[in-house]
């Protein structure tokens, strides 16, 4: 297979293929495709970022759309589970633009938030479901999810699951599967309990080893800085005040949180200007003209929008967010350290990141150097770096390695004025946040998370009373899954069937 044209695909799928521009199949797509359309059972050995969401979603598509069936409730025909609520999100947009020309419907559920909203999709109907493996239990349990008329189930990232402590989780919903059914099953490594659990959910499947792009970061300085998310801001504001820092380009994870960060360094007196999707053609030339020329010291870029940037003397690269995908990384850093110069690169990593981090390291073969331990990333949100009183951030030299200034190409004029991105026109759906002027005006009570379970509860230390019992449609702001034992909260004293309980909890 060379091209997409050659498949025997329906016309609608070829023709939201057309429009991405798909042409020539990536190494994991032109193996998987084809076995997957004869019904195979698939087991597939690459990396995030090669291509692998499309390898699956599309047979699946062309299967659904081949056959005129209506979803009935509660019970999907398709079932991809993935380790985060980020992936589960990406697949869901992957299988709603390969699929932009069908009649299907799909939804995707994950933890951290409500979930009457989801259920309420699930009760319609959904051709396709995606999902994390914790909310999905918890669905099934309350007889919102069946899956006797599964026809396809999918498990990316199986060793990421793993890793992340899901393996209960996961033979219980592999045991409720239906015998006769297709499975596909992605790992980026294949360690002895990988291949021990897909023998337990493929029958005789179709090997694929798509071998990852040689990784190569030598001559980039890293360094991750463990920071509260609400801290990191300030420690980019901190670190820009260097003068080793010449040209930055600043990573974020959504479009919203790019438009933001842009917007306070301006008002900070930063030049800096910001791309990403939402963006016109004619804003994002201007963008990165003003970058190129120095008229901006700081471009702020989502990963989709950056692809393709090439520009020279970019001396750091900042991942204000730690990417989702390990190979993200790499492509992020390496527009730092061309044509033999050196670069560095530097990361931000919240405690919810840090699986993300692990991730990477095991991607990169080494550790990234930290700047302070975990555990100084202070509850107050603060990084010691920029805690008061320390010279870093009132003239001193700013956290980070640094390295030899390079030639300027262009100097920021200070009087040239950046678009922020604040005039674009918002999405109908905002990010959910917590509910933190809600708890303010309540009167937040503040103690320590005592006990997670993997039922979807815990405990919290309640000042020497009654440990509280919170559920884990409670949390806000942070999945269930990344809280820990020891973890200070806030939270509201509520009235459950049991008595009294936490609700609106939040990581301080």
């Amino acid at each position: 297979m060379k091209t997409f044209a050659e498949l025997d695909l329906i016309p609608p799928v070829q023709q939201a293929l057309a429009e991405e521009n798909y042409e020539t199949p990536t190494p994991i797509q032109a193996q998987t495709i084809p076995p997957a359309l004869r019904g195979r059972d698939v087991l597939g050995c690459a990396q995030t970022g090669t291509g692998k969401t499309a390898a699956f979603a599309v047979p699946i598509l062309n299967r659904l759309g081949s056959h005129n069936r209506k979803a009935p409730p509660h019970r999907p025909f398709v079932l991809v589970l993935a380790p985060t609520r980020e992936l589960a999100i990406q697949i869901d947009q992957s299988f709603s633009t390969y699929g932009t020309h069908l009649k299907l419907r799909q939804t995707v559920i994950y933890g951290g938030v409500n979930q009457t909203r989801q259920v309420r999709t699930l009760k319609r109907g959904a051709h396709i479901l995606v999902a994390t493996p914790g909310r999905l239990i918890d669905l099934m349990n309350q007889g919102h999810i069946h899956l006797d008329l599964l026809d396809v189930f999918v498990l990316d990232e199986a060793d990421r699951m793993l890793d992340m402590g899901f393996l209960p989780d996961l033979k219980r919903i592999i045991s409720q599967l239906p015998t006769k059914r297709q499975s596909l099953f992605f790992s980026a490594t294949m360690p002895d309990n990988i291949i021990e659990l897909s023998r337990s959910l493929l029958s005789n499947p179709v090997s694929v080893d798509v071998t990852p792009e040689q990784v190569s970061v030598e001559k980039i300085e890293q360094q991750v800085h463990f920071v509260d998310r609400r801290g990191k801001q300030e420690l980019l504001r901190a670190i820009l005040q260097s003068p080793d820092v010449v040209r930055a380009l600043v990573f974020t994870k959504t479009k919203r949180r790019a438009n933001v960060v842009t917007k306070q360094l301006i008002r900070k007196g930063v030049g800096a200007t910001v791309i990403h999707g939402n963006k016109s053609q004619g804003a994002r030339v201007r963008a990165l003209e003003d970058f190129r020329s120095g008229r901006a010291r700081v471009l702020v870029a989502t990963d989709v929008a950056a692809r393709g940037i090439d520009i020279d003397g970019i001396t750091h690269v900042i991942n204000l967010d730690i990417p989702i995908e390990p190979e993200a990384y790499v492509h992020r850093i390496g527009r730092t350290g061309r044509a033999g110069a050196e670069g560095v690169a530097l990361s931000f990593c919240s405690p919810e990141e840090q699986n993300e981090l692990r991730a990477i390291e095991r991607l990169i073969g080494q550790k990234v150097p930290a700047a302070n331990s975990p555990s100084q990333a202070g509850s107050d949100g603060q990084h010691p770096a920029v805690a008061p009183g320390n010279s870093q951030v009132s003239g001193g030299a700013a956290p980070g390695p640094t390295r030899r200034q390079p030639p300027r190409t262009g100097q920021p004029d200070p009087n040239h004025r950046f678009r922020s991105g604040q005039n674009q026109k918002r999405g109908r759906k905002r990010d959910r946040q917590p509910n933190r002027q809600a708890n303010q005006q309540q009167g937040a009570a503040h103690g320590q998370i005592k006990l997670i379970t993997h039922k979807g509860f815990g405990f919290i230390g309640n000042g020497g009373a009654k440990d509280l019992f919170f559920h884990r449609s409670a949390v806000e702001g942070i999945r269930f899954e990344d809280l820990r034992q020891g973890q200070q909260v806030s939270f509201t004293v509520g009235q459950g069937p049991r008595g009294p309980c936490a609700t609106n909890v939040q990581v301080m």
